[in-house]
């Protein structure tokens, strides 16, 4: 496996809060500490999230927000935009992409993180699936093209090239970042998403940490000795 090193700003496209937590929110820790700025683009509100038969949507959606605005402070996030769409509702539509283009034409991100849409060894959530098929295309060729989207460039948005964009839960990731340093922030961050989680600290801990033992393990093979770390499928566009 391969390096990154760290960049001057990244964005997150996450399906729903917690996603971003779960997935890659210690590298998104190191990097915001080596000075990166960083962006959370969060695409649902997840008010379908819940099992208790006294939660509404419009009280489950209010709590995940505070939850994961929480959970950005933790990481040192500068800022969280929430496109708003009902958990289970992403569809591929030229009003996401545009939501999406929007925002890495705005921030300028030299990587963009998403989960990746394309497995075969089990099935995901429908929305993991197409906010990541959503972030790459908006990445290319959306974002970098003129005549995509002109009214961005009416309010003053320039096109953009995204360098790469790392795609975390893949079955074939080909890129590492040692998180032992930020395991413990990783942790508290994904701690903050109550409504969604155990409320037994011990059991958080156990998950992200085989979870990141399990990806250092996989790195070694490439000659990486690392605690804790998370892995990623990385593409590179051409800038």
């Amino acid at each position: 496996m391969e390096t990154i090193e760290t960049p001057e700003r990244a964005m997150l496209v996450i399906p729903h809060p917690d996603d971003g937590e779960s997935g890659c929110a210690g590298t998104v820790a190191k990097w915001v500490d080596d000075g990166c700025h960083v962006l959370y683009v969060v695409a649902t509100n997840g008010d379908k999230g819940s099992s208790d038969p006294e939660m509404t949507s419009e009280r489950l959606a209010a709590i995940r927000d505070e939850e994961q605005r929480n959970a950005a402070r933790v990481l040192g996030v500068e800022e969280v935009v929430f496109l708003g769409y009902g958990d289970g509702e992403l569809e591929d539509t030229p009003e996401f992409r545009g939501h999406v283009v929007r925002q890495i034409r705005r921030w300028r991100p030299d990587v963009l993180f998403a989960m990746d849409p394309l497995r075969t060894e089990g099935h995901t959530h429908r929305d993991h699936r197409i906010s990541g098929l959503v972030a790459m295309d908006a990445c290319f060729p959306y974002a970098r093209d003129l005549l995509h989207f002109p009214e961005h460039i009416d309010e003053g948005l320039e096109t953009y090239k995204v360098g790469a964009v790392l795609l975390w839960g893949s079955e074939n990731p080909d890129t590492v970042v040692d998180i032992t340093s930020t395991i413990d922030r990783k942790m508290e961050a994904l701690a903050a998403h109550a409504s969604q989680l155990s409320t037994d600290a011990a059991r958080i801990e156990g998950f992200v940490k085989r979870r990141a033992e399990s990806a250092a393990e996989r790195a070694s093979a490439d000659g990486h000795r690392f605690e804790f770390a998370e892995v990623f499928r990385r593409i590179n566009f051409r800038r």
